[in-house]
């Protein structure tokens, strides 16, 4: 690929390498370059073999349209969503590709496909929780905490690295009402529990759970199960863990054993606990942040991997609170 600059008229001319895959480049109906010149205010117009950008902003079109030729010879897909966030990280001046951020897999799903960091920031979190003994995932919904935290222990089970995978989550919507509910006890608090369900069944496929859940190698349970445990050789998530009390967290936190791994999980603007209660994870990033060995990881509305206008709901709710 080579570049030629034309000053004088605040325009450059990219010559195209005959190996660049020129549809996943311009995206469909030409959206990625739609999006490029919608940013950077920018004309791209296709001439043969060339691009040709005309504008105030052409080195930074031209720097946004490098890095996708690069992440594409990477042997990347180009989805809207990863398109956006080059686009963002690059009129910030970070480079998605300088970060590495989808030269590493996770995991396969039970489908064979590779599981990838979208983000830098879950780039960070995946990194934290390899080498962390507990980990904090902060954040809004969308930016793949409990995703990522589920991937991350069917790889260190199949790794052999730990020996039974343990996923808790307060009801608290619940409260006395569960008596009120049909079924047993676990058919009451499952409906509490269907995120981190969804989760196991992308990754290991519904068969291989309910099967390793029948064998108790993975246990869903409500956080009340894990009081008096204490849980060796085992890759532990607390999701939704803004909605556990100080004591709670407490209690939660010193069940850890011996060769074990913790992933707390949680969104601070969606507290759900009666007013005057504090919050065990609000408590737990003011007391822990100092502890060698935990890591708190703090995702926010440019880490969303959801539609795009979940992040312009995210961002305007963010708006709100501050003008509140």
């Amino acid at each position: 690929m080579t570049f030629e600059e034309y000053t004088e008229n605040s325009m450059v001319k990219i010559e195209l390498d005959h190996n660049t895959d020129r549809g996943e480049l311009f995206g469909n109906l030409d959206s990625n370059l739609k999006a490029i010149s919608e940013v950077t205010k920018v004309d791209i117009v296709q001439r043969d073999e060339f691009l040709i950008l005309k504008g105030e902003n052409v080195e930074l079109a031209r720097e946004i349209i490098k890095e996708l030729i690069e992440v594409i010879a990477n042997g990347e897909h180009l989805d809207s969503q990863k398109v956006s966030y080059i686009i963002n990280m690059k009129n910030k001046g970070i480079s998605y590709k300088e970060n590495k951020v989808g030269s590493e897999i996770i995991c396969f799903t039970h489908q064979g496909k590779p599981l990838k960091p979208k983000t830098i920031g879950q780039k960070k979190y995946v990194d934290n929780i390899k080498n962390n003994d507990i980990v904090f995932g902060i954040g809004p919904a969308g930016t793949g905490k409990t995703y990522i935290a589920c991937a991350l222990a069917v790889s260190s089970y199949k790794n052999k690295e730990v020996e039974k995978i343990i996923l808790a989550r307060p009801a608290v919507e619940a409260g006395e009402r569960l008596g009120f509910l049909p079924g047993d006890l676990q058919e009451k608090v499952d409906p509490y529990l269907r995120p981190l369900y969804d989760a196991l069944y992308d990754v290991l496929g519904r068969e291989a759970t309910t099967r390793l859940k029948e064998k108790e190698v993975i246990e869903i349970v409500p956080l009340a199960y894990m009081r008096g445990r204490t849980l060796d050789n085992a890759f532990i998530i607390l999701d939704e863990a803004q909605n556990t009390t100080k004591e709670q967290m407490k209690m939660f936190l010193t069940r850890m054993g011996f060769g074990s791994k913790v992933v707390v999980t949680g969104d601070l603007t969606q507290i759900d606990l009666p007013r005057g209660t504090k919050s065990g994870l609000v408590d737990a990033t003011k007391i822990l942040k100092d502890i060698k060995g935990i890591e708190f990881n703090y995702l926010n509305a440019v880490d969303v991997v959801r539609h795009e206008i979940v992040k312009k709901i995210i961002n305007a709710y963010d708006s709100r609170k501050r003008d509140d």
